[in-house]
């Protein structure tokens, strides 16, 4: 009986600890905040479903995904550069893929939208979601393949 009280007592005291510490989350603060009417009328609706709402586009829409031009892809919702062109290669995926980011400008979060966890990336300037980053990209780079929505991009060619 005694063992039964402390064990009671244990799960009480567990379920009375959970609810402060998530309870007191905060939403980050990122350089550029706009309202949702400001980000409406600054995207295109594509944009904003997948920027603001974590959307996906459909797989082999992008005019970037077999895009080769030299230059620097940035943030459509801020225009925070996110990847160089030379970091870009063809998975094979149908979205345009890179094995790195410009780290600083990036930032990452856990995803379970679908089931189970990915690395969600985002736009470290907005808080725009751009994709997932998962580790089955070039062996001889980073491993890595930051697979990002077409249409969160846009691209500054290398001036000559």
């Amino acid at each position: 009986m005694k063992n039964l009280v402390l064990y009671l007592s244990l799960i009480g005291f567990f379920i009375s600890c959970q609810t402060t510490a998530q309870d007191s989350k905060t939403k980050k603060k990122y350089k550029v905040e706009k309202t949702r009417k400001e980000w409406k009328k600054a995207l295109t609706p594509m944009q904003y479903y997948v920027l603001r709402e974590a959307g996906t586009e459909r797989p082999n829409t992008s005019k970037y995904t077999y895009f080769k031009e030299k230059g620097t892809f940035v943030c459509a919702g801020c225009k925070t550069p996110l990847y160089k062109s030379e970091r870009k290669y063809d998975s094979g995926s149908g979205w345009p893929s890179f094995d790195k980011a410009i780290e600083k400008n990036i930032e990452t979060d856990t995803d379970y939208k679908i089931g189970y966890a990915r690395t969600e990336l985002k736009c470290n300037t907005c808080g725009g979601h751009l994709g997932h980053r998962f580790n089955d990209g070039p062996r001889e780079t980073t491993g890595l393949r930051d697979c990002i929505n077409g249409v969160v991009l846009e691209f500054v060619p290398n001036k000559k």
